[in-house]
């Protein structure tokens, strides 16, 4: 039998920082080996711009609505409903009410780790 150490990081959403990225999002995020997980905070009328990434996504609605348009098609998403967005799909988010959503991404968003997310801090 082969025995493996790992090493397991325990995290609390209740004490990770919130990064303030504009006056109407903000989130918090984690970084694993293979992927991100983020807790992004849309305040009503809120827009993530158009946008694509080599990351797979996964948006899970936990409080209020969001307006997706992927590929130029248009979803709306409450609370408790699930969208996958595909590697490299142009996609826009709006937030309808105040709203927060955990998003899943892998492989890790590396425009994120190296700072390099303009189009989410511009916003007023």
């Amino acid at each position: 039998m082969i025995e493996y150490r790992v090493a397991v990081m325990l995290h609390n959403w209740s004490l990770l920082p919130e990064e303030q990225l504009n006056p109407s999002i903000s989130r918090q995020v984690i970084h694993g080996e293979t992927m991100t997980v983020a807790r992004i905070r849309l305040r009503k009328g809120a827009v993530v711009p158009l946008h694509h990434h080599v990351s797979e996504q996964i948006s899970m609605i936990e409080r209020g609505r969001l307006r997706f348009v992927v590929g130029g098609e248009e979803q709306i998403l409450s609370a408790g409903e699930t969208l996958t967005i595909p590697p490299h799909a142009p996609h826009l988010v709006e937030a309808l009410e105040d709203s927060l959503a955990t998003d899943l991404f892998s492989p890790p968003r590396e425009d994120w780790i190296r700072g390099d997310d303009a189009y989410l801090r511009g916003q007023k």
